[in-house]
């Protein structure tokens, strides 16, 4: 499980990564997520991921922050069906109408978060 928390923030690294180099890439990233399927898939991976960062929380460095991000992630896995194909939609276009500054700034959010996991989940040299 801790492996598929540490290959999730290394993921979420580069996505933080993708949205401030080119932000405009990330739109049709996240219209493959526009559909039924899409929103299910979308909620099975935040499921996966949450409870990897739950399960794996007693072994990293900040166990109870990784314990309450893994919760935080299970519950927007739960969600996510609920949205909706329409508001998803109307979502990512709200998105994309804000612009590139907009962008940039939740993906250092995103690259944030990405490089906080990975460093809370590599054993530390005492360990």
């Amino acid at each position: 499980m801790k492996l598929i928390a540490y290959l999730s923030g290394i993921f979420v690294t580069a996505l933080g990564v993708l949205g401030v180099a080119s932000p405009r890439r990330l739109i049709p990233f996240a219209r493959m997520f526009e559909s039924r399927a899409g929103l299910n898939t979308a909620a099975a991976l935040r499921l996966v991921l949450g409870t990897s960062l739950f399960l794996s929380a007693l072994t990293c460095r900040i166990p109870k922050a990784i314990r309450v991000i893994g919760i935080s992630t299970i519950l927007s896995g739960v969600i996510t069906p609920f949205i909706g194909v329409k508001r998803f939609g109307r979502i990512l276009s709200w998105w994309e109408g804000k612009g590139s500054a907009f962008s940039r700034a939740w993906s250092m959010i995103a690259l944030g978060l990405g490089i906080f996991l990975t460093w809370a989940l590599t054993p530390s040299a005492g360990r």
